[in-house]
């Protein structure tokens, strides 16, 4: 998968979250999960979701629970295992797919990149990508690694990945903590935004994610 292609949808979604009510909004990795079980057309348990995203147990209890709340999902015990959970997408669930990855096609379609993309091809997209963590610090960081400066502000961050301001400020931060960022502070600080910029380790980081985009494989075909 080309760098540009996930940063297009990744940034797509992230628009249309904004959009959604608040009691239907997913996160990305939550889509994923709909779109994985959406693509196989089979039930999954909990421990094979875990594995497909990297995820530990606990942590994919709480996503499929939150799914399964939303009507999303079914969970029921497994017949041999009663603590691995099955869970398997519902027909709300399907129309979900169906319309938030419809939305993120008409977003794209004011652009070049994947602007021919129909929501049956997207749901592949989104299968491949829910397999690879990138959280949004980790979107800050390929956000400037990939600007044609090197540099740029919070508010050329929301732009450019359509996150809210308050989470590129928060990402901002934790980076800076780490040694991954750091803050260009101009001379004259009148009326003018502090740039930001990354270090070296930063770009390392940042090199180390987009390889790990490269390694995504879309399907051809559900």
């Amino acid at each position: 998968m080309e760098l540009r292609e996930y940063l297009a949808i990744r940034r797509a979604y992230n628009l249309v979250r904004q959009q959604m009510p608040s009691e239907r909004r997913l996160t990305f990795v939550e889509l994923a999960i709909l779109c994985r079980m959406n693509v196989l057309a089979r039930p999954m348990n909990t421990s094979e979701i875990a594995e497909y995203q990297g995820a530990l147990r606990p942590t994919m209890t709480h996503r499929t629970k939150h799914l399964s709340e939303m009507g999303l999902m079914q969970r029921s015990k497994g017949s041999l295992d009663r603590r691995n959970v099955v869970c398997e997408i519902t027909d709300d669930g399907k129309a979900f797919v169906y319309e938030a990855c419809k939305n993120v096609c008409d977003v794209l379609r004011s652009g070049s990149v994947l602007s021919r993309t129909t929501p049956q091809r997207m749901c592949l997209y989104v299968d491949a990508m829910g397999s690879f963590a990138c959280m949004s610090g980790d979107l800050v960081l390929l956000g400037l690694a990939n600007s044609p400066e090197g540099f740029g502000t919070v508010s050329d961050l929301v732009l450019s990945l359509g996150l809210l301001q308050p989470t590129v400020s928060m990402s901002v931060a934790s980076l800076e903590g780490e040694g991954l960022i750091r803050r260009i502070r101009p001379e004259d600080m009148s009326g003018r935004s502090v740039d930001i910029t990354l270090t070296e380790r930063g770009k390392e980081r940042a090199a180390e994610i987009e390889e790990g985009v490269k390694t995504l494989v879309i399907r051809r075909k559900q």
